[in-house]
């Protein structure tokens, strides 16, 4: 933990600066990291950092970023899942466990440090940005880097080195209206960098109006699943706090994140999705009928699924916690799936992937647009498309 005077010709305002170190390489002789010289990432490729506004008269600096900093290393250091510059992660919750309305994050790359090459590796300095909720869906229906170059242009918003103000009141839409409309125009020319989330997510090959076990129970067990039982989860987050970590490359497994821009129409759904055989040594089987049934905070990323997303040519993928599976809504321009205009439904192991036509696409938009303001949404609420056989069904978290 670090004083910082900031700098006043660049509105920067005195603050702590936190720096963690261990999430790279610290000592280079195997025990913590496999080691991978100077030419590869030093560990998992980055420390995290974080800027605080220093309060007026304030001595000491408050320990409560660190202590997010820890979750979020034991995080990366259980799924190996790493953190990048762009990704986001919901906290639902004031990160000083006070008032305010900065209850989420953004990841940046720390203005001062940046990266540097060691003996042991490359190191990226990754800066938590503490975000509302508002900018939190900015991030997840466009991108975080988008989102954060805003912020970076308004001092009261984080300015050029991103300060987190735990007293800020308003949101970057409050501090400059026409943000609104830079944000919606980025999600239609750009879409959304956003591939994939954990969700609490069960599915079941229902008729129309059939039933469907609930979240907390597994959904009915096809002979693939059964198969699947064996598998280990994919991921084990004991923190309870970080119930949903949003980044890039979410279920690559691996430890390099994914290029912004690369993402396009030509992107392959089966390197997106990790298990530990490959999904060809399953045998595919076309589901007649699907019903999905999914947590609101999972649910209301169904339109920027669909906007930001498959409405570009690209892929979304929900992860399930329940159990090992995963769910992927896949366009006509996505390579690589094993679903089509001819079979929209079908599973292959752990793996569940929904089609999605361009002439149901708009359909779906329209009637699943409410989604994103889940403050709105009254619970359980159910969308049903016969002539698609298709039902979605949005419960509370804790259903």
């Amino acid at each position: 933990m670090y004083a910082n005077p900031g700098n006043p010709k660049l509105n920067i305002p005195p603050h702590w600066h936190y720096v963690s170190f261990g999430c790279s390489d610290l000592h280079g002789d195997g025990r913590v990291h496999e080691q991978t010289g100077p030419e590869g990432p030093s560990g998992f490729g980055f420390e995290l950092t974080m800027r605080l506004k220093r309060e007026e008269g304030e001595k000491s600096p408050p320990t409560w970023p660190a202590a997010i900093m820890q979750a979020l290393a034991k995080y990366v250091f259980q799924s190996e899942s790493i953190l990048c510059v762009g990704d986001h992660v919901s906290w639902h919750c004031p990160l000083d466990n006070s008032e305010s309305r900065v209850q989420h994050m953004l990841m940046a790359e720390d203005p001062q440090l940046g990266s540097v090459n060691t003996p042991n590796g490359s190191v990226q300095f990754v800066q938590i940005v503490g975000v509302t909720t508002e900018e939190l869906r900015a991030a997840q229906h466009w991108n975080g880097v988008g989102v954060l170059d805003i912020m970076k242009r308004m001092p009261s918003a984080g300015g050029l080195w991103l300060v987190t103000d735990m007293r800020r009141g308003e949101s970057i839409y409050e501090l400059e209206p026409s943000v609104a409309e830079e944000v919606e125009n980025g999600i239609e020319s750009e879409g959304s960098n956003l591939s994939g989330v954990s969700s609490r997510i069960v599915w079941a090959e229902t008729e129309m109006g059939g039933t469907l076990a609930p979240l907390s129970a597994h959904s009915p067990k096809t002979q693939t699943e059964l198969e699947s039982e064996s598998m280990p989860r994919i991921t084990h987050v004991e923190s309870e706090q970080i119930k949903t970590t949003l980044q890039k490359g979410l279920l690559q497994g691996g430890k390099s994140c994914s290029t912004q821009g690369k993402e396009a129409s030509e992107a392959n759904v089966e390197g997106n999705v990790a298990t530990s055989d490959s999904a060809e040594l399953f045998v595919t089987r076309r589901l007649e009928s699907l019903h999905l049934t999914i947590n609101l905070e999972s649910g209301a990323l169904l339109p920027l699924a669909l906007r930001g997303r498959l409405k570009h040519g690209r892929h979304f993928t929900f992860k399930s916690v329940v159990d090992v599976s995963a769910v992927t809504l896949v366009s006509p321009a996505v390579a690589g799936a094993f679903v089509d205009a001819t079979c929209p439904y079908a599973v292959r192991g752990p793996w569940l992937q929904v089609f999605i036509p361009d002439d149901f696409l708009p359909t779906l938009v329209e009637d699943l647009a409410d989604l994103a303001d889940p403050d709105e949404v009254s619970l359980p609420t159910t969308f049903r498309w016969p002539n698609r056989k298709l039902t979605i069904t949005i419960v509370a978290e804790e259903t």
